[in-house]
């Protein structure tokens, strides 16, 4: 039985995907400060390996970073839910770009929805 990760097409969907996601994220004024680095392309790398291991597919990512510890990795960073909401913005604009069909759409967007959900750490402004 082929994995999610393998049904919706592999690291060459999410690396498009994550491609995606990032555009909007270089040009955002809450999201952008929250990448230290200049180039989005470590970051682009290290969450596509993220997705890939979590839908299935290589465990990359945890070879090469140790467990995904999300909230603690996300912690140093002020997570309101305006910062929620504009990167499911993002991820809702990059993840229109596919036409995947409506089942695999929906468990990639629910898992996304209940990720950003998890990682506000503040109410603050």
């Amino acid at each position: 039985m082929p994995t999610f990760y393998d049904q919706i097409g592999g690291r060459a969907f999410f690396e498009k995907l994550i491609t995606e996601f990032y555009r909007g994220i270089a040009n955002d004024p809450v999201l952008r400060p929250m990448y230290p680095e200049q180039d989005l392309g470590p970051a682009t790398e290290r969450f596509t390996m993220f997705l890939e291991q979590y839908w299935g597919g290589p465990g990359t990512y945890s070879e090469q970073r140790g467990h995904p510890r999300l909230r603690m990795r996300h912690q140093p960073f002020k997570v309101n839910p305006d910062a929620r909401d504009r990167w499911l913005g993002h991820m809702r604009d990059a993840l229109d770009t596919f036409d995947l069909p409506p089942l695999q759409r929906e468990t990639l967007w629910d898992y996304l929805d209940r990720a950003a959900h998890a990682m506000v750490n503040t109410f603050e402004e």
